[in-house]
């Protein structure tokens, strides 16, 4: 059994964030293993550290069940598969951490995997603002989508119970509703650390820094260009989410360099690629009703 390997899960429409990915990591020397959720037969490979796999090679009942849920859906169908991937690699690797394909590393990263050593389960809190005196929508937020972002989740061959439960959980629904207390394959994952042993909270914030969680901390940049957070922290992976993308394009933002850096990174991949923020999508109308119905409610309390 090898030892450890990074993955990711995509579409066709998005393997330049993929290979982005797997150049970023390549520091690393470990593998990126990939799961192709929408095509018959490997594609190109522009990364040597790739390792892709079909969906046809995951075969077990949960797998298919899940796959037959959510098949018209493809969002849902990655958001879902996770847990199935995860178990289908632990066959092989003894420990694997799960990264979205729009997150980009700076530093090293193996540091995670010897916290799989002493720990089956690694989860990464938003830290979204938590202030009750001041923008008080991000406070509630953490109740709204969950305390740990579904983007990175870190595994050893311990943690089967957990992907096997969290597996059915997202078999059960894949849901964006707030009043019933579901977020996608996310907020189920806030019950982690109650129903499982062994499960460590990585509080380190450069690791899954965004859009949604830099204002928390205290930025620094030193004279070769690197990142101090908080005095202490190195900007090990940044996830370029929408938010962080619309947050840090802008010119005179502090981590604009990195975003630069990122979008040229995909860029090599896709060189007719451009970041437009979307304005009229079904989640961001849906979310700017959300705010509008918050703020109503805020004023007549």
């Amino acid at each position: 059994m090898l030892n450890s390997s990074f993955c990711t899960i995509t579409t066709q429409s998005h393997l330049y964030k993929v290979y982005a990915l797997a150049n970023s990591l390549s520091m690393n020397n470990l593998p990126l293993t990939v799961l192709l959720v929408d095509a018959d037969q490997i594609p190109i490979n522009e990364q040597s550290n790739i390792e892709f796999i079909l969906l046809s090679e995951l075969t077990t009942n949960l797998t298919i069940n899940i796959v037959n849920k959510y098949r018209n859906d493809l969002d849902k169908l990655r958001w879902a598969l996770k847990s199935c991937f995860l178990l289908h690699l632990l066959n092989n690797y003894k420990k694997v951490i799960y990264i979205d394909n729009d997150v980009c590393f700076y530093n090293s990263a193996l540091f995670l995997f010897d916290k799989l050593t002493s720990s089956s389960i690694l989860l990464t809190p938003h830290f979204y603002e938590a202030n009750p005196f001041h923008r008080q929508n991000w406070l509630e937020a953490n109740f709204r989508v969950g305390l740990f972002n579904a983007g990175f989740i870190g595994v050893n061959i311990y943690a089967t119970p957990f992907l096997e439960w969290w597996a059915n959980c997202c078999l059960y629904n894949v849901k964006k509703s707030y009043w019933r207390g579901l977020f996608d394959d996310q907020k189920y994952l806030d019950l982690v650390p109650i129903l499982f042993n062994d499960v460590e909270i990585l509080k380190h914030p450069g690791c899954n820094l965004a859009g949604w969680n830099y204002k928390n901390y205290h930025l620094h940049r030193l004279g070769n260009g690197d990142i101090l957070i908080n005095d202490i922290y190195s900007v090990v992976f940044i996830h370029f989410a929408e938010l962080s993308c619309i947050e840090f394009a802008s010119g005179n933002h502090f981590l604009h360099p990195e975003f630069k850096q990122y979008d040229l990174l995909l860029k090599h991949y896709a060189a007719d690629f451009n970041f437009k923020r979307s304005i009229f999508n079904k989640r961001t109308i849906l979310t700017y009703l959300y705010f509008l119905k918050w703020k109503l409610f805020r004023l007549v309390e």
